[in-house]
């Protein structure tokens, strides 16, 4: 399977520059991360992806979305590989505004506030990572799945710390990374 990192986002920009929270609420991505987004489309094209499993965050969904129609394919929505909550940046919009913004996607069983109250210790993300590890190796065509999610649950899931609009592949089957550093990126 293919993580994709979502493309810079306004607050990956805003952090960057000053490594401060910058408070932006659910960010949107920056013209750079769309970009990131078009060019990560194009490179998925000749790939047999049969399903795309993405996070609630608007980041993620706007870097989903030309993947999903240059491949024409689905986007399933899932808060399992959502990102870590630990900034402000990772309050998401509650699923009634995003079925407006969004009104070709299903939010299944998706609670209205999605994500978590408080500040997700990092034993947190490694459960959902596990858990997710589990379902996608119980899927026959798990080599098949692109998943567009976040920095701090790609970590989780691989240990490996991937850029903006970076993607990297991921066998479920292998088991959890031996040690994972959450020195922020």
């Amino acid at each position: 399977m293919i993580f994709l990192r979502h493309g810079q986002s306004e607050f990956n920009l805003h952090f960057t520059a000053t490594r401060r929270d910058p408070g932006i609420v659910d960010p949107k991505l920056t013209p750079l991360g769309h970009q990131q987004a078009a060019q990560a489309a194009e490179a998925l094209k000749g790939r047999d992806i049969r399903r795309i499993i993405v996070s609630p965050y608007t980041r993620a969904l706007e870097t989903a979305a030309p993947v999903a129609r240059a491949l024409d394919l689905p986007l399933t929505v899932t808060p399992t590989v959502r990102e870590r909550y630990a900034f402000v940046c990772d309050v998401g919009s509650p699923i009634s505004q995003l079925r407006a913004n969004w009104p070709q996607l299903a939010f299944h069983a998706m609670e209205e506030v999605w994500w978590p109250a408080i500040e997700e210790p990092q034993e947190g993300v490694l459960e959902r990572a596990a858990l997710f590890r589990a379902e996608m190796a119980a899927l026959d065509d798990w080599a098949h799945t692109l998943v567009v999610s976040h920095w701090g649950f790609i970590l989780a899931f691989t240990g490996r710390s991937v850029t903006n609009g970076e993607m990297i592949e991921a066998d479920p089957t292998k088991g959890a990374p031996e040690n994972v550093s959450w020195r922020h990126h």
